[in-house]
């Protein structure tokens, strides 16, 4: 999976490490990262999906509520943010290999409350994998790769490809997280 840490410390600019990249190789990103996923939920159950971890460092500065700023994020909880950043980029990726330029956020998160149950996280998680790779048949056969732009206020300057790995990379971010609230759930079940 792509590692975008030397992007984001400035050992490699975004554009370096895109240079080389395919639509191929975007899907091939997409997938291996929905499957890394479904892999670490293969010993999941229901009770782990609403498990409540503990996380000292809990600070979501864009929660929904002042309630919910500090509150650790549930399997669900994490699953739909994480989805819902890849749906977003590679919404703006397509617009942007087409040449349209960046014009704002294009972001739904679905209600991290509604995902009860492994079997709806594993939903979640292939309706983005359909949704992300169905993006990459809406770009053209000659993408407009001179077409660039921050992805973010004082983020990485990004062509099409950088923006729809901006969001893989998210999702990256998430898997510590994953794997330690998994831990966690296990752990209280013995």
């Amino acid at each position: 999976m792509i590692n975008l840490l030397p992007v984001f410390t400035g050992q490699q600019t975004m554009a370096d490490l895109v240079a080389p990249m395919t639509i191929a190789d975007l899907r091939n990103e997409t997938n291996e990262l929905t499957t890394h996923i479904l892999a670490l939920l293969a010993d999941c159950d229901d009770d782990d999906v609403t498990f409540q971890p503990v996380d000292p460092e809990a600070n979501d500065p864009v929660a929904s509520s002042a309630e919910e700023v500090g509150i650790a994020w549930t399997l669900g909880h994490v699953i739909v943010h994480l989805t819902a950043g890849n749906e977003e980029m590679a919404a703006l990726a397509a617009e942007q290999a087409r040449g349209v330029p960046f014009h704002g956020r294009s972001r739904y998160e679905v209600p991290w409350e509604t995902m009860t149950t492994v079997a709806q996280l594993r939903d979640r998680l292939e309706e983005s994998r359909r949704m992300c790779l169905g993006s990459l048949d809406m770009w053209p056969d000659q993408p407009d790769l001179d077409l660039t732009g921050e992805a973010w206020p004082g983020g990485p300057v990004v062509d099409a490809r950088g923006r729809y790995l901006i969001g893989i990379g998210h999702a990256v971010s998430h898997l510590d997280q994953i794997k330690e609230i998994i831990r966690q759930s296990h752990a209280a079940k013995k």
